[in-house]
């Protein structure tokens, strides 16, 4: 037997459903806590969603890092006296506001469903940034410990990068790398800390080959840049010609 909204118009129909949920299943947006009653939302509202917008302020042309006040690009003194593994980084936006709920309601709250969308904004956002992508072979996230991958349940790198290679044509190879050793979360540690606590922590899994390849690094947050250069050391090790990295925020 048909559904009563067999023959009712498409749209119209949704708007049905939709009004249906709302009784029977009322949700709310989990960042302003608004009702969410627009067809097609899940979790975030639409409104909270419209205030992710790219960062369009200079930047390092090496390293990524927003400038304060800068008139153009340029390459910071850092990387002049000290250049990074990697050859290029790009990140979409700040971490604050909306990125930084986003994020963490992905990360903490294990909202995987997030994911896919703010793949889709990374790769949107730096779509035009033609010297990331310019004969890329393939997009590696940063991975996680097993151990925490198991507490988690994902790799929000993965889901990133997954999203970005979907969009891109560009081959995701998740496995590429391994984290073999376990290390303090890097939030709560200094930039020595950070350096410290991860030297030596990522190898390229053996089977795997990074020689002759451009690699392009996904990982969710940028803040010292020491994740994003131990990483690129194993690959540089392991015969990689080129690193680059893109993340969705930096701190």
């Amino acid at each position: 037997m048909d559904s009563p909204l067999h023959h009712v118009p498409k749209e119209r129909r949704a708007r049905v459903l939709k009004l249906i949920e709302l009784v029977v299943f009322p949700s709310f947006c989990r960042i302003c806590h608004s009702l969410l009653e627009k067809a097609g939302e899940r979790l975030v509202c639409r409104e909270c969603w419209s205030r992710l917008t790219p960062q369009r302020s200079p930047f390092c042309i090496c390293c990524g890092r927003f400038f304060e006040g800068a008139i153009e690009s340029h390459v910071c003194s850092t990387c002049v006296e000290h250049p990074p593994a990697f050859s290029r980084h790009r990140s979409a936006c700040r971490y604050r506001g909306t990125a930084k709920e986003l994020i963490r309601l992905l990360k903490y709250q294990r909202l995987k469903v997030l994911g896919r969308d703010l793949g889709a904004f990374l790769f949107q956002s730096l779509q035009e940034e033609t010297s990331l992508w310019w004969r890329a072979d393939v997009l590696v996230p940063v991975p996680l410990h097993p151990k925490r991958k198991k507490e988690r349940g994902f790799n929000q790198a993965e889901i990133l990068a997954r999203e970005m290679g979907r969009l891109s044509g560009i081959e995701v190879c998740k496995d590429l790398l391994r984290k073999s050793q376990e290390s303090r979360p890097q939030t709560s540690l200094s930039g020595t800390e950070r350096r410290s606590n991860l030297q030596g922590a990522f190898s390229v899994n053996k089977g795997r080959r990074a020689k002759g390849k451009t690699v392009i690094l996904v990982d969710d947050v940028f803040t010292t840049g020491t994740t994003l250069e131990e990483c690129s050391r194993a690959l540089l090790r392991a015969g990689a010609d080129e690193v680059r990295a893109a993340t969705m925020a930096q701190a």
